[in-house]
């Protein structure tokens, strides 16, 4: 079934880019004051639209299994920016009570199962949770993101071979961002498509343009509703490019100047503004500005004002069971 689009969904999809944007802006100025964010910061300036393009096209019970580049698909799919900021701090009232930092986030209140750090583990992670929806034969699927980098790895070919082989309700999202750490594509992959490899699973691949949050809105619409359906998984590849570093002490020393300055003309957060004002949907982007910067201050002051987990309190939520509940 398609899901409704129309103003309120473009408006929705324009919001969390700008949400994202200014998220990650924040955290991008915060990298640079010496002791002011614990460990590596990691962004997704520029692919914005693939974040908010494929989990709009989520419905309720659907699992995302996500990487380390991971704030913009927990924004859109409604992490409350808060409890996301106090977290990335390690602060005691983040979203897993400082514990995870920024790489290792969860929050199953939305249905975002897992995080992981180490480049193509998520897909693996996807199956399982894939199987699980399988096995109690739910009407759902898990969408799972991952770099093209990533896609080198020999856990994402054994992910789409079993998933294809049982037909899984997954949706592999490549963020095809150009990079792995500071290798181009060319340099790690002998395909210029990773879209290319989904026939020998035996499985649907489409490929769409990543700064474009509608085609990516779209097209996951419609492979999400083939998994759901029981098609068997499903591979998106979203062409984009990373705006920033592997990181915000990378420095990009690595990257053709030239190269990035043709991708920012093609910002997604630009380009759908210009396409909605063209349509009369809206004026500007400078209200969307202003709320999406009162909720990252907002959430910097809360995660400010959160005191650090206290040694004792090191084991506490960690399994679902104490273990003096289960023996």
């Amino acid at each position: 079934m398609q899901k409704q689009f129309g103003h309120e969904q473009r408006l929705a999809l324009l919001s969390n880019m700008v949400l994202i944007r200014a998220f990650e802006d924040k955290i991008t100025e915060l990298a640079q004051v010496e002791g002011r964010l614990p460990g590596m910061q990691i962004t997704c300036h520029g692919q914005e639209a693939i974040a908010s393009g494929v989990v709009q096209a989520l419905i309720n019970t659907d699992v995302i299994v996500t990487n380390h580049r991971s704030h913009g698909h927990m924004l859109a799919r409604g992490v409350d920016p808060k409890a996301l900021f106090a977290e990335i701090m390690g602060k005691k009232d983040g979203l897993n009570k400082g514990k995870s930092g920024t790489l290792h986030l969860t929050d199953p209140s939305h249905n975002v199962l897992m995080t992981s750090t180490i480049v193509g583990a998520s897909p693996l992670l996807a199956m399982g949770a894939a199987f699980a929806q399988h096995y109690r034969k739910e009407h759902a699927a898990t969408c799972v993101f991952f770099g093209d980098g990533a896609a080198a790895e020999g856990s994402v070919h054994e992910a789409m071979n079993m998933a294809a082989l049982w037909k899984l309700p997954v949706l592999f999202v490549c963020e095809s961002n150009g990079w792995a750490g500071a290798q181009p594509h060319d340099e790690h992959c002998p395909v210029s498509r990773i879209v290319e490899r989904a026939p020998a699973y035996g499985m649907v691949g489409e490929i769409v343009d990543g700064n474009d949050v509608e085609a990516v809105y779209h097209m996951a619409v419609r492979l999400l509703n083939d998994c759901r359906q029981g098609r068997g998984p499903a591979l998106l590849e979203c062409q984009t490019y990373r705006m920033h570093g592997h990181s915000e002490n990378d420095v990009q020393h690595y990257v053709d100047k030239a190269e990035l300055a043709e991708w920012v003309k093609l910002d997604p957060i630009i380009r759908y503004t210009q396409i909605l004002r063209e349509k009369g949907e809206i004026e500007s982007v400078e209200t969307l500005e202003k709320q999406a910067k009162t909720l990252v201050d907002e959430a910097l002051a809360f995660a400010d004002a959160s005191p650090y987990p206290l040694p004792e309190e090191a084991m506490d939520h960690i399994y679902v069971n104490s273990f003096a509940t289960e023996g």
